[in-house]
């Protein structure tokens, strides 16, 4: 007798998905099974995802832009609490000491922060509107950095030879260059009229160049270090061989692929720009009285440190707030974008 062509197959076991009502199945694809087409991400997106996990850069985002729109809208807020940061009130000052009369220097509902001593300007007024010159300082300082050091880096770094030297050394020269002596000196000699502007604008201007010139350096190291790793790879061969050319290859090519570092130094870069702008203005060469400025309310308060220890603290608040969210903000983009963080 021969043996059976076909061997008889077990029944094969019902799948639970099949005997499953069809809400189940609805049910089971809408908690993780979802058999849809897989949608891709942007880099964009991804680093936007992982930022949003990050909740101290979020808090750093939040208060940043609070202080934007606070700089911006200084006057109105001042107009809203009824307090100019320009007027004297001298009948809230002790004639004797000098000191603002009350406890806490003099703070009170109509002088949320208390009044300065011996002039009696209101601080919460100045406090807002000596924002909007450490901000301006500090971004307009950076894009001139920023500009310049990418133009410079990525020119640097994907031409190499002379041009590469020529432009490092330039960096090394004005890494080794003491910048703070050479701001102070600078603006202590300017005129006060200078292309139309007057007064503290034109220390604003030219302290926006002075610490933007000495700022590109930095970043242009970056760029010239990652553009030196990146000139040879393969899509920069491949648009090499498919006849693009060098500004081309440079606007299109290299320079999409700088924006992550680009935009994470910029970030690191802002708060210095606004540290140094409060050091300027503590050291006297920074704006002009009356503009209010936080580091000339530190310098003012020097003096009255154990009598009314409210006037240092509140400025000296002010920039550490400052500095601490966007350092906060510039660590969590950093992570963001860096595709091997665990963060």
């Amino acid at each position: 007798m021969t043996a059976p062509l076909h061997e008889p197959t077990a029944k094969a076991a019902p799948s639970p998905v099949a005997e499953a009502a069809p809400g189940a199945v609805d049910e089971a694809a809408a908690v993780g099974g979802d058999t849809g087409p897989v949608q891709g991400r942007s880099p964009a997106r991804i680093a936007w995802e992982r930022l949003k996990r990050d909740r101290l850069a979020l808090t750093g985002g939040a208060v940043i832009l609070a202080l934007i729109v606070i700089a911006v809208l200084a006057p109105v807020i001042s107009n809203l609490v009824g307090q100019d940061p320009d007027v004297f009130h001298e009948d809230r000052i002790d004639p004797l000491f000098g000191t603002p009369k009350g406890s806490l220097g003099g703070i009170s509902g109509e002088h949320l922060l208390g009044v300065e001593p011996v002039n009696g300007r209101d601080i919460f007024a100045r406090i807002l509107h000596g924002a909007r010159i450490s901000l301006l300082v500090g971004f307009l300082s950076a894009l001139v950095a920023v500009v310049l050091g990418t133009v410079l880096g990525i020119v640097a770094g994907f031409f190499g030879g002379w041009v590469d030297a020529a432009i490092s050394r330039v960096m090394d020269g004005l890494l080794a260059f003491p910048q703070l002596l050479f701001i102070i000196a600078l603006v202590s000699v300017m005129p006060n009229d200078m292309l139309g502007m007057t007064g503290s604008s034109v220390r604003v201007f030219v302290m926006i160049l002075v610490i933007g010139f000495f700022g590109w350096p930095y970043i242009g190291r970056v760029v010239r270090g990652q553009t030196l790793s990146m000139r040879e790879r393969e899509y920069v061969e491949a648009a090499r061989a498919l006849g693009a050319g060098r500004l081309h290859i440079l606007a299109k090519e290299l320079l999409p692929n700088l924006v992550a570092p680009i935009v994470v130094y910029t970030t690191m870069m802002i708060p210095t720009n606004i540290l140094t702008e409060a050091a300027l203005s503590f050291l006297g060469v920074g704006v002009k009285p009356p503009t209010a400025s936080w580091g000339q309310m530190l310098s003012n308060a020097i003096d009255y440190y154990d009598s009314d220890p409210l006037y240092m603290i509140v400025p000296g608040v002010a920039i550490f707030t400052t500095v601490l969210a966007f350092n906060l903000f510039g660590d969590g983009v950093r992570d963001a974008l860096d595709p091997k963080s665990s963060r």
